[in-house]
């Protein structure tokens, strides 16, 4: 079992140089310096998760969510466009090659603005597009074309027919480049209208993508599943030969004892890690604490 947290290290973060990956600018700021800007900035990133892997290793962490903003504006430009792009290339495969002799398992997850469910062309469109330079970064990481790399996604939306949802969710995966489909995981929600475990096995049975247990999630959208039930359905999915991973947070209301606080909203810390009922899983743990919410369980 491995024990991970996500994006950003809050040890280096308070270093007088500040160590981050998530560099970026207002809209303002770039079209005033334009894609050298934004590529001087990207470098920075990318340099600095390199940092952030050595880091970990040195701490015994062998399993980080990367950054899904490490390229600012990302959206307005080819990465191949950067004009820094051969020394990110170079500085990527370098950091990708350190991951693999460490045996540290990198993942991804893109923003809730990413549907494939969405009825709206453009806005699929969109997401297939922040989806392919996702993987598009994973390729220049030379990380593997499967779910041990994953890009994880949610479904982010029913629009009042949730099967139709997901069967617009099949015909666009499906538009999707491989390096991306290989590698895409879909996630339970936190609210009961939306999709449980249960719900996403129709995804799993029509196209064949793994399932991401979220603990704290199936607490408010259970599909009339135990934990340990959807647990082991979600686990079903993933392929022979790579460890599935979940989520896990607890609740800052719950800590806080504040009842005006969301019960969805993630605590700062953990208490406890959660019940694998047997089961080899990678665990992201989602806190706001980063790496010093691991660090007591590692």
């Amino acid at each position: 079992m491995n024990l991970g947290y996500a994006c950003a290290n809050l040890t280096l973060a308070k270093n007088k140089t500040k160590v981050c990956c998530n560099r970026s600018m207002v809209k303002k700021t770039f079209l005033s310096k334009g894609i050298d800007y934004a590529s001087e900035l990207a470098l920075l990133n990318v340099k600095d998760l390199s940092v952030i892997l050595r880091w970990n290793v040195a701490n015994n962490i062998n399993f980080f969510r990367v950054s899904s903003d490490m390229f600012p504006w990302a959206s307005h430009y080819k990465l191949s466009e950067l004009p820094q792009y051969d020394l990110i290339k170079s500085e990527l495969l370098s950091i990708g090659n350190y991951a693999k002799e460490n045996k540290l398992r990198l993942t991804s997850h893109p923003g809730p603005f990413n549907v494939l469910v969405s009825p709206n062309s453009s806005v699929v469109e969109n997401t297939i597009s922040d989806l392919n330079k996702h993987g598009e970064l994973f390729d220049l990481l030379s990380l593997s074309n499967s779910t041990y790399n994953k890009i994880n996604i949610h479904c982010n939306g029913v629009y009042g027919d949730k099967k139709a949802a997901m069967d617009r969710f099949c015909t666009n995966f499906k538009k999707l480049p491989e390096n991306v489909r290989t590698r895409l995981t879909v996630e339970n929600d936190d609210k009961a209208s939306m999709y449980s475990v249960l719900d996403l096995m129709y995804l799993y049975e029509k196209i064949g993508i793994p399932i991401v247990f979220d603990y704290h999630h199936h607490k408010f959208c259970t599909g009339d599943l135990s934990e340990k039930e959807a647990l082991k359905l979600a686990v079903s999915t993933w392929p022979k030969g790579i460890t599935p991973v979940v989520h896990y947070s607890e609740s800052k209301s719950v800590h806080e004892n504040n009842s005006e606080i969301k019960l969805q909203a993630h605590s700062d810390y953990i208490n406890n890690l959660p019940d694998t009922y047997g089961l080899e899983l990678d665990i992201m743990v989602e806190a706001k604490a980063k790496e010093f919410s691991i660090i007591p369980f590692l």
